[in-house]
């Protein structure tokens, strides 16, 4: 295994208003010093308790302990998050674990609203042929696993979306005049298919486990629809939400625990590049 790089430190805000900041440490330590209600969109995908080999973690806590511990870190993105605000929250379970994602959605209930399930497909088998990419399931119980979830929380259940900033057009064009809508463009609805890219290696992921694509954030934070919003990532990774948020003109803050996937992001954004995965 490489040496872990010293983490850059606190970046700060770049010159004009799409500015990123990257703090290395445990969210759990850090979240308390965020003021209140000063954040507009929080989108992350926490360690799935799958038993991933991150560097700086260990992904196998018992399930009453990781449920507890994801609760907690919840409850401060609940105080950080502005009344107006969207949190968006990708999670998967597993064949053999699959009512996790579903007891932690029930966890939350105290502290938020679920306004949206959003199902988010990685493949899809249709009219005889296959896009995208799973993940392959052996033997004969279990069906592979195309999908994960997306939970969209806000705290009033109220808040309203800009949906036509990721809808599609219409197949049936008279649809358009006759149902009265202003322009070709309907909700995309809560099924978003969005495959992963192919990639040869784990280097090409930057050695981290379980990366998400990059439109993935950047759907979520188009569709709350705020002008330069301020946007976290309190498991950051290699900087991924980050990347998203720049791309459509946002703010963003990343918190990652692992100072090499840190340094990643700070140098993707610096160069400006999209990481695959």
């Amino acid at each position: 295994m490489r040496a872990p790089r010293p983490a850059p430190p606190d970046s700060g805000w770049l010159p004009g208003g799409q500015g990123w900041r990257l703090i290395q440490g445990d969210c759990g330590a850090i979240l308390p010093g965020l003021p209140d209600g000063g954040v507009d969109v929080v989108v992350t995908s926490p360690p799935y308790n799958l038993d991933l080999r991150y560097r700086s973690y260990a992904d196998n806590r018992g399930e009453a302990e990781y449920l507890d511990w994801l609760v907690g870190i919840c409850a401060e993105l609940r105080r950080v998050l502005a009344d107006d605000g969207s949190f968006f929250l990708n999670i998967a379970g597993s064949s053999t674990q699959p009512w996790l994602p579903f007891e932690l959605a029930v966890r939350l209930r105290p502290l938020f609203a679920l306004q949206n399930h959003i199902t988010w497909v990685k493949s899809i088998a249709a009219n005889g042929d296959a896009v995208g990419h799973y993940k392959p399931v052996g033997g004969q119980r279990f069906l592979n696993r195309n999908h994960e979830h997306l939970f969209h929380f806000t705290r009033s259940g109220r808040v309203q979306l800009d949906r036509l900033a990721i809808g599609v057009p219409f197949k049936d064009k008279s649809n358009i005049a006759r149902r009265g809508h202003a322009r070709d463009l309907r909700c995309r609805g809560d099924s978003w298919f969005i495959p992963y890219r192919t990639v040869q290696s784990r280097a090409q992921k930057h050695h981290h486990p379980a990366p998400f694509p990059q439109e993935l954030p950047q759907w979520c934070i188009r569709l709350h629809g705020k002008p330069d919003a301020l946007v976290l990532d309190p498991f950051a990774g290699t900087g991924t939400t980050l990347l998203a948020a720049r791309a459509v003109g946002a703010r963003a803050i990343g918190i990652e625990l692992d100072g090499e996937y840190l340094q990643v992001a700070a140098d993707l954004l610096s160069q400006g590049v999209t990481p695959s995965g």
